[in-house]
């Protein structure tokens, strides 16, 4: 009986992320130490071509760490507080 819900879900397209800028950087910058800078994360992320899908997935899936998008966790949470 799972197994056919389990043929039903399918998994997020992710392909996008191999475009991204952080995937040719290291992890540290855009998920750094609590109370650390993501100053060089946001400016990678500005540089990037496919940050908005970056941003539209992390809202989508709820990323509740780390800086997606070019924005960090408390700037996601704002964001969502105000969209309609």
């Amino acid at each position: 009986m799972l197994s056919m819900y389990l043929d039903t879900i399918t998994p997020p397209d992710l392909t996008w992320q191999e475009q991204a800028l952080c995937a040719q950087t290291g992890a540290e910058f855009f998920f750094p130490e609590p109370g650390s800078s993501v100053r060089e994360a946001k400016r990678i992320c500005g540089l990037c071509p496919i940050r908005s899908a970056c941003l539209e997935f992390a809202l989508a899936h709820d990323e509740r760490f780390g800086v997606w998008g070019g924005l960090s966790e408390k700037e996601r949470q704002a964001l969502r507080r105000t969209a309609p």
